[in-house]
């Protein structure tokens, strides 16, 4: 529940981003011995990353922010339905079990209902370094027996459409295969360049990363190593957007202005002020915005996981705005909700037109999808009353602590017991 209409002021440290989490975390995997990890995010899909790891086999010892995992004894290369299906990103244990163990056996993914997101990019990748996959009744069936050394064999393989996750599969399986991988069109997010980096200090010859051309030289065997995972440029974005529509002035700590020009951008274009240094962004606003239009690509353009809460920032905002979504076809689903708090927006194809009020009113919403449920967060902050956002659990998916965070920046956010909260 949120009562609207608080300022945000003071300062908020960003916790370690998910999407470079998730990978990395099965990335120990690939070593034979312990990886240790810090600024790892207390999140359900961290949780069901590691719980997913220890059902392997892989020894887990958390504690805080910090993780270490040993994968010196793994008892099972499968990772079957139950613990997949609320969690796309598990299809990442596929590339380091082939690799390391020449067999793997994963069930095919669930997670967001944002639209699709094919794993056949993953699998034709490793079919292109010589695996032998079959799919059969929802799982996929990979080996490399029939391989000389019964190793995966480097290979150059153009990806038809940019995939973050699929470039993170493909460069763990390169790391252990034999000769060298070049990954053409590869994604370019901070979080494939800091699994990158992670690989590298594990023993990894990879280069390229944050370029279209990742080139991977394979080697013999992976160690474990000491990392801290990268910031996350999401949630950061996501205080941001809450500062300038509330007219605050918040200043967020562990965070890297470099990995959120896009970002910056379009909040200087609204109206809001934005200053930074190393590992520090303050965002002032007088809470009288300018519509911005938005256009999601993929990095370094505007971040899709940006755009509902900027769409939220234009219900708001003087003009009209278009948000055209590229990325996902079914990234929308807030916009329904949002109309119930007052928003005017109108929907054409993969673009909305939103139209600014002069107020949203509270009233009770449902989240979607993760980045749909904090644009409704935000949306609560400004609205005349308060806001019930039910099915919270997609949060908690990808915000830690976000009513702790919220609620020391001044906000009047808390957690009610509900029938699906």
């Amino acid at each position: 529940m949120i009562t609207g209409g608080n300022r945000l002021n003071g300062e908020v440290t960003i916790s370690g981003a998910k999407n470079a989490a998730l990978p990395i975390l099965c990335a120990a995997l690939l070593a034979e011995t312990p990886l240790h990890l810090s600024s790892i995010p207390a999140l359900k899909d961290v949780v069901s990353t590691i719980k997913l790891l220890e059902q392997m086999g892989v020894k887990a010892t958390c504690n805080a922010d910090k993780v270490s995992l040993d994968a010196s004894e793994i008892h099972t290369k499968e990772a079957p339905y139950e613990m997949v299906k609320t969690m796309r990103a598990s299809i990442l244990v596929l590339g380091p079990l082939l690799a390391r163990f020449g067999h793997a056996r994963v069930s095919l993914p669930g997670g967001c209902a944002i639209g699709s997101r094919p794993v056949d990019l993953h699998i034709k990748g490793l079919q292109a370094m010589g695996a032998e996959i079959h799919i059969e009744h929802g799982y996929i069936e990979a080996t490399t027996a029939h391989l000389p050394n019964k190793r995966l064999q480097g290979a150059r393989y153009y990806m038809d459409l940019v995939t973050v996750t699929g470039t993170e599969n493909l460069m763990m399986a390169a790391a252990l295969a034999q000769g060298t991988t070049v990954l053409e069109n590869a994604a370019k997010e901070p979080e494939v360049v800091d699994m990158a980096e992670c690989l590298n200090k594990m023993g990894a010859k990879i280069t390229g990363a944050g370029t279209d051309i990742i080139t991977i030289e394979g080697v013999d065997r992976l160690s474990g190593a000491v990392h801290n995972v990268v910031c996350d440029r999401i949630e950061a974005g996501t205080y941001m957007v809450a500062a300038a529509m509330t007219g605050g002035e918040v200043k967020l700590l562990n965070v890297r202005a470099n990995l959120l020009d896009a970002v910056i951008e379009k909040l200087r274009d609204a109206g809001a002020t934005v200053t930074s240094d190393t590992d520090t962004i303050t965002v002032k606003s007088d809470g009288k915005l300018k519509a911005v239009n938005i256009r999601t690509a993929p990095h370094p353009a505007f971040p899709t996981d940006m755009q509902a809460q900027f769409m939220a920032l234009n219900t708001i905002a003087t003009g009209v705005s278009k948000v055209t979504e590229t990325i996902f076809e079914n990234r929308f689903m807030h916009v329904q909700e949002m109309q119930r708090l007052g928003a005017d927006i109108g929907i054409d194809g993969n673009t909305a037109l939103v139209k600014g009020v002069a107020y949203l009113d509270g009233a009770t919403v449902m989240a979607t999808d993760l980045r749909a449920s904090a644009s409704l967060v935000l949306a609560g902050l400004v609205a005349r009353g308060d806001t019930v956002i039910e099915r919270i659990y997609h949060l908690d998916r990808g915000y830690e602590n976000l009513e702790e965070k919220f609620t020391k920046l001044g906000a009047s956010v808390k957690r009610i017991k509900g029938l699906t909260g």
